[in-house]
């Protein structure tokens, strides 16, 4: 079974910075492109950032310029640096992922349970 577990979100004040990590584990082959999404009470759920695996990069034009996400492709990892944060910014943060597990013929798409982040002003 393959799960994605998201780490570091919580409470900053504007301007702020924050780092979330997620990590994948479980009966993994392959790993493909890893991403954040977030979503906000009442708004739809939307691309942050998203990482191929080999390290295309895509931001939200929310976020760009202020956060930068990586991948550590040995340890499964996938992280999202959060700088200048602003209260828009607040949100549940969910980790994404394209794996493709063991014994099976095609990628699936896994999601983590989210981290909350929350901007004050």
């Amino acid at each position: 079974q393959v799960q994605l577990v998201e780490s570091g979100g919580d409470l900053v004040q504007a301007a702020g910075s924050l780092r979330l990590s997620c990590a994948a584990s479980g009966s993994i082959f392959r790993i493909g492109t890893m991403g954040w999404y977030r979503q906000a009470p009442g708004e739809q759920r939307e691309l942050v950032a998203h990482i191929s695996a080999d390290d295309i990069v895509t931001y939200g034009d929310s976020v760009m310029g202020r956060f930068t996400i990586s991948r550590d492709n040995a340890k499964k990892t996938v992280a999202l640096q959060m700088n200048s944060l602003k209260p828009e910014d607040t949100a549940v943060y969910y980790c994404n992922a394209e794996i493709l597990p063991l014994r099976v013929a095609s990628y699936r798409t896994y999601w983590g349970l989210g981290t909350q982040v929350t901007v004050s002003s």
